[in-house]
């Protein structure tokens, strides 16, 4: 039996819910390809912040190896999605976050503020109808 997967840390969860390609109407009869938080994460660490494997690895709490691993799912889950003109929606995983992120129920907003700060609003639209990121409204 494998053991239990290490949580991985994550900085700040996706700002979109997913993607979806333009201009082919048969994507929406494939199954979506489900890219998680923490290959989100992995893609923008390598990819977008331009940071090696060793670095990305320590700010997300895994080996280099697993850091590897994950970075390749989340590219060939991409390239798949690509090729194969799937939607790609986001799935929160097996993550955590470093800061209490939120979720506007009016505007899909995400986002976090600082420890004293008052979290009864959306930072984006001003509604009160916002709550705590967590695996079940992701």
């Amino acid at each position: 039996m494998p053991r239990t997967p290490r949580l991985r840390k994550i900085v700040a969860p996706p700002l979109f819910e997913g993607y979806k390609p333009y201009g082919n109407g048969g994507s929406e009869k494939k199954e979506p390809v489900r890219l998680l938080y923490e290959e989100y994460e992995a893609i923008k660490l390598a990819d977008y912040d331009l940071m090696d494997h060793k670095a990305a690895s320590q700010i997300m709490g895994v080996s280099r190896p697993t850091f590897a691993r994950i970075y390749e799912n989340a590219r060939r889950k991409i390239a798949k999605a690509m090729v194969e003109v799937r939607t790609i929606k986001t799935e929160y995983g097996n993550a955590w976050m470093d800061k209490n992120w939120l979720l506007c129920n009016n505007c899909r907003a995400r986002f976090s503020t600082p420890n004293n700060a008052n979290n009864e609003k959306c930072a984006l639209c001003g509604s009160i109808d916002i709550e705590p990121i967590s695996k079940q409204n992701c």
